[in-house]
Order: C-alpha cells, then sequence, then structure tokens
C-alpha cells in the first residue's frame, strides 16, 4: 500500500456518533461486481429516494466536494467488517478520519489499507472541530504522521498519538503480509536457534507444513 507521510486537504465536519459501516458503504450497492467506491461513500445519506442529490449533506456542499479529512464523533464504523467502507474513503481522496473512537474492526481495516484513523481526546475534540467548523471548507488543513501534528489556517497546530507499530506501517506503507515478510530473516533465524537447541522442533514444523 501507500506509505502515508503527510496528508493536506478539506477537513469535513460529520460530526455524529455511531455511523456504522451499512451508512459508509451501503451493502446493496455493492452487488456489482465492480462498485464504483468513489460513488458508494455515504450514497443512501447523500441521495434522496428519487436519486437526486440531498443538498444538506455536508459531502453536497460546494465547499466540501472535494474532501481530504473526515472530522467525526464516536464510535465511527461501527458494524460489520466490511472493507469497501475503507475503499470508498480512499476513492474520495479521504486519507485521514479525525474522530472521537472507532470501531476495533474498521480502525484496523484502516491501518491495513493506509488511510490514517486519528483519536482526539475531549478537549482537543472539541477545539478541533469547533476549528474545522468555523474553518467551513474555506482552506485545507495538513496531517502529518511523522511529527503526529495537525496544522490549519490560524493555528495552533494539534497534537495526536499514535501507537508506535501503527505509526511505522503506515509510514512504510505495510499490510499484514508486507510487516510479516519484513520480518522473514528474523524469523528464519529464530527457528533455526531453536533447531540447534531443540532438534526435534524441526521434525514438528516439517510435518505442520
Amino acid at each position: 500500500m501507500e506509505p502515508f507521510r503527510t496528508h493536506t486537504g478539506i477537513a469535513v465536519p460529520l460530526i455524529r456518533d455511531d455511523i456504522d459501516t451499512d451508512q459508509i458503504a451501503p451493502v446493496a450497492a455493492m452487488r456489482n461486481l465492480k462498485p464504483d467506491y468513489k460513488a458508494l461513500l455515504f450514497m443512501q445519506t447523500r441521495r434522496r429516494d428519487e436519486g437526486s442529490e440531498e443538498p444538506e449533506f455536508v459531502l453536497n456542499k460546494p465547499q466540501f466536494r472535494n474532501p481530504g479529512i473526515l472530522v467525526t464523533g464516536h464510535n465511527f464504523g461501527a458494524g460489520s467488517s466490511r472493507e469497501a467502507a475503507v475503499w470508498s474513503m480512499l476513492a474520495n481522496n479521504i486519507r485521514v478520519i479525525v474522530a472521537r473512537s472507532f470501531a476495533d474492526i474498521y480502525r484496523e481495516n484502516c491501518l491495513q489499507n493506509g488511510l490514517l484513523p486519528v483519536v482526539l481526546d475531549a478537549k482537543s475534540a472539541d477545539a478541533f472541530e469547533a476549528w474545522v467548523i468555523a474553518n467551513d471548507g474555506a482552506a485545507p488543513f495538513t496531517v502529518d504522521l511523522e511529527t503526529q501534528r495537525i496544522s490549519g489556517p490560524g493555528g495552533p497546530d494539534v497534537a495526536f498519538d499514535i501507537a508506535p507499530a501503527d505509526r511505522m506501517r503506515l509510514l512504510e506503507g505495510l499490510d499484514d503480509i508486507s510487516l510479516t515478510l519484513k520480518h522473514v530473516d528474523e524469523i528464519k533465524a529464530w527457528e533455526q536457534r531453536m533447531v540447534a537447541t531443540q532438534p526435534w522442533l524441526q521434525v514438528a514444523w516439517e510435518d505442520r507444513r
């Protein structure tokens, strides 16, 4: 996957709690063998029953049509493990989601696909949400994973925490397979050390393979 270092884009305020994966990427719209992931994002909320746009939905407003960062509430991504709910974000150039909290599976899917999930504490979240709402899409924000800071018009910067292992895998663009391959020499060396002191393990490992 593409490494993540910095990302600059318009921050979109969708300040709601418990947004689930079926709202993000409706399952009914994925029956096509080649779904349009860009159009899939919040499809049922963005469109009225007859197919026209819902003008009051934030992503349909002119200043937010080219998003880069989504700002939202608690428990974002609840529900199923649907990866399309991450792919639809990336298809719309959203590479950062700033939330009060994430559903565990959704957060893991973000890390697997190069989408940065940022969790802010209550005080920082209050201040950042107010900043984004006041800016109203007038100027972009920049999220820097190396310095772990979010900067934008009028400052000051907002700092965020992320687990070192999660930070490393995003900076290097490593999904689970790439992460395993990165350590393949260490795994082989460990196996050789184990076999040298416990030779019966060689037979057990060969049988398992």
